[in-house]
């Protein structure tokens, strides 16, 4: 099983350090950037199917249980979430150190854009501060970004080991017991 986790979860974790690393430099000037964002984290997560299906395939000899194809689905997708909390802290920390500076100031501007009350806008500006102070810890930030991508990859996980499971049939079960006896 450690084989087929680390191949799948490494391409997996790579193809999404690529593709955040990619389409960050562009979040600004889209207007949907989190259904971009989280295309790309779908897009990744499709290694979870065909690690899967590689092991049933290689591995489990055509047959594999729920459990078995959900413990190498996951095991995939913590590897590829590790994978993209790294890259996430390597870019804030040389890249964008000021995130949170722009979210900020991008949630007030659309705020005062929709026409909102000062009073509701200094509300929201104290909670933006208290959540930059927040998310400038790594204890509180590297959690935040793991849970990200991890819901989509658990997920597809869960669709993968439900649509690729193939239980060993009672006869060839039985005919397997009386050869190795």
């Amino acid at each position: 099983m450690k084989k087929t986790v680390l191949k799948f979860g490494l391409i997996s974790g790579v193809l999404a350090s690529i593709l955040m690393a990619s389409t960050l430099p562009f979040e600004d000037k889209l207007s949907h950037s989190y259904l971009v964002g989280y295309a790309t984290i779908v897009a990744s997560f499709l290694l979870v199917y065909f690690g899967i299906r590689s092991y049933r395939k290689n591995v489990g000899g055509g047959k594999i249980t729920f459990g078995r194809a959900f413990t190498v689905g996951i095991c995939i997708t913590l590897i590829t979430c590790l994978f993209y909390v790294a890259t996430w802290e390597v870019i804030f920390h040389f890249y964008m150190p000021d995130f949170m500076v722009k979210y900020s100031a991008a949630v007030i501007q659309k705020m005062r854009a929709a026409g909102a009350s000062e009073a509701a806008i200094q509300a929201k500006t104290q909670a933006l501060q208290a959540s930059t102070e927040s998310y400038n810890n790594p204890l509180v930030r590297i959690p935040m970004t793991f849970m990200e991508p991890f819901p989509v990859g658990l997920l597809i996980t869960l669709i993968s080991a439900a649509v690729l499971r193939r239980k060993v049939s009672s006869q060839t079960a039985e005919s397997a017991l009386a050869a190795s006896s």
